[in-house]
Protein backbone atom coordinates (compact mmCIF):
# COMPACT_ATOMS: atom_id res chain seq x y z
CA UNK A 1 0.00 0.00 0.00
CA UNK A 2 1.50 3.72 -1.13
CA UNK A 3 1.32 5.58 1.16
CA UNK A 4 0.62 9.29 0.33
CA UNK A 5 1.95 12.31 2.37
CA UNK A 6 2.03 15.47 0.65
CA UNK A 7 3.02 18.99 1.48
CA UNK A 8 -0.42 20.58 1.45
CA UNK A 9 -1.36 18.43 -1.19
CA UNK A 10 -5.14 17.00 -1.34
CA UNK A 11 -7.22 14.95 -3.60
CA UNK A 12 -10.22 16.49 -5.50
CA UNK A 13 -11.65 15.52 -8.80
CA UNK A 14 -14.53 17.20 -11.02
CA UNK A 15 -16.89 14.29 -9.87
CA UNK A 16 -15.85 13.40 -6.40
CA UNK A 17 -18.00 13.25 -3.35
CA UNK A 18 -15.57 13.52 -0.58
CA UNK A 19 -12.37 14.74 0.35
CA UNK A 20 -9.19 12.93 1.00
CA UNK A 21 -6.31 14.95 2.05
CA UNK A 22 -2.22 15.09 3.02
CA UNK A 23 -1.11 18.56 3.99
CA UNK A 24 1.38 20.24 5.65
CA UNK A 25 4.43 21.92 4.23
CA UNK A 26 5.08 24.59 1.52
CA UNK A 27 3.68 22.45 -1.35
CA UNK A 28 0.98 23.72 -3.69
CA UNK A 29 0.86 20.56 -5.34
CA UNK A 30 -1.88 18.41 -5.64
CA UNK A 31 -3.17 14.75 -7.23
CA UNK A 32 -6.76 13.14 -8.00
CA UNK A 33 -8.60 10.78 -6.53
CA UNK A 34 -12.22 9.28 -6.61
CA UNK A 35 -13.65 10.67 -3.38
CA UNK A 36 -13.07 13.96 -1.09
CA UNK A 37 -13.60 13.54 2.98
CA UNK A 38 -16.35 15.76 3.66
CA UNK A 39 -18.26 17.69 1.79
CA UNK A 40 -21.33 19.56 2.33
CA UNK A 41 -24.73 19.55 0.89
CA UNK A 42 -24.99 22.77 -0.43
CA UNK A 43 -27.47 24.06 2.23
CA UNK A 44 -30.03 21.51 1.35
CA UNK A 45 -32.01 19.46 4.05
CA UNK A 46 -32.72 21.11 7.70
CA UNK A 47 -29.82 21.30 10.24
CA UNK A 48 -29.02 18.79 12.86
CA UNK A 49 -26.92 18.41 15.47
CA UNK A 50 -23.90 15.71 15.75
CA UNK A 51 -25.05 13.36 18.20
CA UNK A 52 -21.46 12.30 19.23
CA UNK A 53 -20.53 16.02 19.89
CA UNK A 54 -23.76 16.89 22.00
CA UNK A 55 -23.43 13.50 23.77
CA UNK A 56 -19.60 14.68 24.67
CA UNK A 57 -19.59 15.47 28.82
CA UNK A 58 -17.10 18.01 27.82
CA UNK A 59 -18.91 21.21 28.77
CA UNK A 60 -16.31 23.19 26.48
CA UNK A 61 -17.08 21.03 23.86
CA UNK A 62 -18.01 22.88 20.33
CA UNK A 63 -21.30 22.31 18.60
CA UNK A 64 -21.81 21.23 15.15
CA UNK A 65 -24.70 21.35 12.98
CA UNK A 66 -25.25 19.35 9.55
CA UNK A 67 -28.25 19.12 7.38
CA UNK A 68 -30.50 15.87 7.54
CA UNK A 69 -28.83 13.97 4.58
CA UNK A 70 -25.48 13.91 6.23
CA UNK A 71 -25.08 11.76 9.47
CA UNK A 72 -21.64 11.47 11.67
CA UNK A 73 -20.98 8.52 13.84
CA UNK A 74 -17.84 8.86 15.95
CA UNK A 75 -16.60 5.98 18.11
CA UNK A 76 -13.70 6.52 21.04
CA UNK A 77 -12.74 4.41 23.50
CA UNK A 78 -10.59 6.33 26.58
CA UNK A 79 -7.19 5.60 26.96
CA UNK A 80 -6.87 6.11 30.70
CA UNK A 81 -4.46 8.69 30.04
CA UNK A 82 -6.23 12.18 30.23
CA UNK A 83 -3.69 13.66 28.13
CA UNK A 84 -3.74 11.16 25.10
CA UNK A 85 -7.77 11.38 25.89
CA UNK A 86 -7.63 15.07 25.23
CA UNK A 87 -5.70 14.95 22.44
CA UNK A 88 -8.06 12.07 20.62
CA UNK A 89 -11.57 14.27 21.42
CA UNK A 90 -10.26 17.23 19.69
CA UNK A 91 -9.21 15.04 16.66
CA UNK A 92 -12.47 13.91 16.00
CA UNK A 93 -13.67 17.48 16.78
CA UNK A 94 -11.38 18.96 14.49
CA UNK A 95 -13.05 15.75 11.75
CA UNK A 96 -16.32 17.16 12.39
CA UNK A 97 -15.56 20.55 12.09
CA UNK A 98 -13.96 20.16 8.67
CA UNK A 99 -17.17 18.17 7.54
CA UNK A 100 -19.12 20.90 8.52
CA UNK A 101 -17.14 23.69 6.95
CA UNK A 102 -17.36 21.61 3.97
CA UNK A 103 -21.08 21.30 4.55
CA UNK A 104 -21.65 25.43 5.32
CA UNK A 105 -19.07 25.70 2.48
CA UNK A 106 -16.75 28.02 4.61
CA UNK A 107 -13.29 27.10 5.78
CA UNK A 108 -12.79 29.93 8.35
CA UNK A 109 -15.58 28.97 10.48
CA UNK A 110 -15.10 29.17 14.48
CA UNK A 111 -14.77 25.18 14.85
CA UNK A 112 -12.16 25.15 11.36
CA UNK A 113 -10.29 27.64 13.22
CA UNK A 114 -10.28 26.08 16.59
CA UNK A 115 -9.30 22.89 15.49
CA UNK A 116 -6.81 23.38 12.77
CA UNK A 117 -3.72 25.86 12.44
CA UNK A 118 -0.98 26.45 9.90
CA UNK A 119 -0.62 24.87 6.57
CA UNK A 120 -3.83 22.78 7.36
CA UNK A 121 -5.93 25.51 7.76
CA UNK A 122 -5.24 27.19 4.81
CA UNK A 123 -5.39 24.22 3.00
CA UNK A 124 -8.88 23.46 4.08
CA UNK A 125 -9.81 26.87 3.32
CA UNK A 126 -8.39 26.85 -0.15
CA UNK A 127 -10.25 23.41 -0.73
CA UNK A 128 -13.63 24.04 0.60
CA UNK A 129 -14.00 26.93 -1.40
CA UNK A 130 -13.08 25.20 -4.87
CA UNK A 131 -15.16 22.51 -3.62
CA UNK A 132 -18.20 24.69 -3.94
CA UNK A 133 -17.20 26.57 -6.85
CA UNK A 134 -16.70 22.72 -8.83
CA UNK A 135 -20.84 22.72 -7.68
CA UNK A 136 -19.86 19.57 -5.70
CA UNK A 137 -21.15 18.54 -2.86
CA UNK A 138 -21.81 14.93 -0.80
CA UNK A 139 -24.51 12.82 0.75
CA UNK A 140 -24.58 10.09 3.20
CA UNK A 141 -23.21 8.84 6.16
CA UNK A 142 -19.92 9.52 8.10
CA UNK A 143 -18.23 7.37 10.44
CA UNK A 144 -14.96 8.31 12.53
CA UNK A 145 -13.37 5.33 14.65
CA UNK A 146 -10.09 3.39 15.91
CA UNK A 147 -8.34 7.09 17.40
CA UNK A 148 -5.53 5.57 18.50
CA UNK A 149 -2.31 8.28 19.97
CA UNK A 150 1.01 7.51 18.11
CA UNK A 151 3.81 9.15 19.61
CA UNK A 152 3.22 12.68 22.73
CA UNK A 153 6.05 14.92 23.43
CA UNK A 154 4.80 17.67 25.57
CA UNK A 155 2.55 19.78 23.06
CA UNK A 156 2.81 17.84 20.29
CA UNK A 157 1.40 14.70 19.46
CA UNK A 158 1.16 12.09 16.39
CA UNK A 159 -2.25 10.44 15.98
CA UNK A 160 -4.69 8.44 13.69
CA UNK A 161 -7.97 7.45 13.06
CA UNK A 162 -10.09 5.86 10.59
CA UNK A 163 -13.08 6.84 7.94
CA UNK A 164 -15.94 5.28 7.12
CA UNK A 165 -16.55 6.40 3.33
CA UNK A 166 -18.77 3.32 1.70
CA UNK A 167 -22.29 5.32 2.30
CA UNK A 168 -20.84 8.79 1.39
CA UNK A 169 -21.77 9.73 -2.21
CA UNK A 170 -21.43 12.33 -4.78
CA UNK A 171 -24.29 14.82 -5.43
CA UNK A 172 -24.47 17.62 -7.62
CA UNK A 173 -25.66 20.92 -5.75
CA UNK A 174 -27.91 22.34 -8.41
CA UNK A 175 -29.66 19.33 -9.45
CA UNK A 176 -29.08 17.11 -5.97
CA UNK A 177 -28.23 14.22 -8.01
CA UNK A 178 -26.61 11.43 -6.11
CA UNK A 179 -23.52 9.92 -7.74
CA UNK A 180 -23.72 6.43 -6.02
CA UNK A 181 -20.69 4.06 -6.18
CA UNK A 182 -20.01 0.19 -5.44
CA UNK A 183 -18.97 0.01 -1.76
CA UNK A 184 -15.58 -1.16 -1.12
CA UNK A 185 -12.22 -1.82 0.71
CA UNK A 186 -11.27 1.90 -0.48
CA UNK A 187 -13.86 3.63 1.59
CA UNK A 188 -11.93 2.84 4.35
CA UNK A 189 -9.29 5.84 5.17
CA UNK A 190 -6.44 5.93 7.72
CA UNK A 191 -5.82 9.59 8.57
CA UNK A 192 -2.63 10.42 10.65
CA UNK A 193 -2.20 13.96 11.78
CA UNK A 194 0.26 15.84 13.43
CA UNK A 195 -1.59 18.30 16.36
CA UNK A 196 0.15 20.94 18.70
CA UNK A 197 -1.46 22.32 21.71
CA UNK A 198 -2.67 26.28 21.37
CA UNK A 199 -2.51 28.58 24.37
CA UNK A 200 -6.32 27.88 24.90
CA UNK A 201 -5.30 24.30 25.31
CA UNK A 202 -6.76 22.68 22.53
CA UNK A 203 -5.16 20.03 20.30
CA UNK A 204 -5.14 21.95 16.65
CA UNK A 205 -4.50 19.93 13.46
CA UNK A 206 -1.47 21.03 11.72
CA UNK A 207 -0.32 18.22 9.82
CA UNK A 208 -2.05 16.13 8.12
CA UNK A 209 -1.60 12.22 5.71
CA UNK A 210 -3.72 9.48 4.61
CA UNK A 211 -4.13 5.95 2.68
CA UNK A 212 -6.73 3.47 1.74
CA UNK A 213 -8.06 0.13 3.07
CA UNK A 214 -4.88 -0.11 5.90
CA UNK A 215 -5.59 -3.41 7.49
CA UNK A 216 -6.54 -1.36 10.85
CA UNK A 217 -9.04 0.38 8.98
CA UNK A 218 -11.13 -2.09 6.84
CA UNK A 219 -13.92 -3.52 8.23
CA UNK A 220 -16.87 -5.78 7.28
Amino acid sequence: MKRRTLPVAAALTATAALLLTACGGGDDSSKGNDKIAGAGTGGAGSPSPSTSASASADKNAPSFAFPSDIKVTVDKEPTGDATKDAVLRDLAYAAQARLEGLVKGDGQTANMSRYYAADALVYFDKQITETRQKGLTSTGTYRYYDFKVLDLNGSVATARYCEDQRQAFAKEIKSNTVHRTTPSNNDFIQVSVQTAKDSRGDWQVRRVSWKKATAECVQG
